[in-house]
Parts: structure tokens; sequence; C-alpha cells
């Protein structure tokens, strides 16, 4: 099997040095895999999610990106380019006038010129069924309408990797539908740390666990 696009190595973290999260965790994501994380609330899966683009960075272990060890805020530059990390607030996410400036970010940040930044947003805003709110003010649309534009300026950057934490909280069932639908047809490969037992039976390739601060293998 060919090298990871982002691992784990026997991590330790803890928020409080008396109370570790993680003991020795270890997590590989490769290419094409559409892996789902679980695990009961407070186990860590939004910080495994978190180590993995150093917004966290682990007391001892390894975190490997890209085929290099990421240890310094500069070595996860790149990583936060070619990973793309869904956060579980939406509103940490959206901070733009409009819902398409919002996606359009991303591109233009990446060096995109200003009308092709906005051909991407409509693109990607399209693609997740909701065009028609790329006039609106973020911070006045409903939770799962957040979530979805928040999902949109993620894949609006193309990444070659995506971090999903909670995508489907506050969406109706049409908006899941929509959700599977174009997540099972992109090529990316993805972490997915979800609650939604059934949704993540429809998309996952390979299944992990977080019990007692290391990560099981649960299978296909």
């Amino acid at each position: 099997m060919s090298a990871p696009l982002l691992a784990l190595r026997g991590v330790h973290f803890g928020y409080e040095a008396e109370r570790p999260v993680l003991r020795g965790a270890s997590l590989a994501l490769h290419a094409g895999e559409r892996l789902s994380l679980r695990g009961s609330n407070g186990s860590g899966k939004t910080t495994v999610l978190h180590l993995l683009v150093g917004l966290r960075r682990p007391a001892s272990g390894e975190v490997v990106a890209f085929g290099r060890p990421r240890r310094e805020e500069a070595d996860f530059f790149e990583v936060r380019a070619r990973a793309g990390l869904l956060f579980q607030d939406p509103d940490d996410q959206l901070f733009c006038a409009t819902v398409r400036e919002d996606v359009a970010f991303g591109p233009l940040n990446l060096g995109r010129s200003r009308d092709a930044a906005r051909e991407i947003a409509a693109k990607t805003l399209a693609r997740l069924g909701i065009a028609e709110l790329g006039d609106r003010v973020a911070h006045r649309l409903s939770g799962g309408e957040k979530r979805m534009v928040a999902l949109a300026a993620v894949l609006a950057m193309e990444p070659e990797v995506l971090l999903l934490d909670e995508p489907t909280l506050g969406l109706d069932e049409p908006a899941q539908e929509r959700l599977v639908a174009t997540l099972a047809s992109l090529p990316q490969a993805m972490c997915v740390v979800a609650h939604d037992r059934e949704f993540l039976a429809r998309l996952a390739t390979r299944a992990v666990a977080l019990e007692a601060g290391r990560i099981v293998e649960q299978g296909a």
C-alpha cells in the first residue's frame, strides 16, 4: 500500500496534563479512502482532525502529512491548503459579507483571479443545491444552511483531502441526500466524524473508533 496522505503516529494529547484525551493514538488515511471516525462525546474525535492540520500540537508522537513530518506552524501552511477542514460549528468558518464571498474566499486566497473565484463559487453552490443562497448573509441563515455553505467553502478550495466534523448536523433529509450524493461522487480521501450511523454506512469505506484514547479498527 502507498504511503498515507495524513497520519498520526503514537500521538499523546490532553487539554490538561492530568486529563489526557489521546494516549498513543495512531491513524492513517490513504488516497481514495472514506474513513469514518466514531467515538463517544469527549473521546477526542474533533481533536484528531485538528491535530492533522496543526490547529493542535501533540504532547508526543508524530503528525505526518503528504509524506513529511509536520511539527512547526510553518510546516502546516501547505497542509491546510491541501486538506480542507469542515469545522463542527460553521460560524467558525463563515465571516464574509455574503455567502458567495465566503465560498470565493478560499480560491482567492490560493491565488485564483476574482473572476475565476466567482465562477468556482457559483459552480460549487450549484453542485450542493444551494445556489439561491449566494446573495444571502451567512449569519442570517439557518444552522443547516450555514453547514452547507461552510462545506461549499471547503470544496471550492479543491483540497486533496476532506476532514469533515459532523457534516450532517442540522440538515433536513433532502439536504442530507444531496450531501451523501456529492461526497460519494468526489475522488478525495476523507475522514468523517459523525454520530449519524446511517450516513456513515452509506458513505464510508472503512471505519475506526476512538476508545480510551486510542484508535481501533472496526473494519470496512
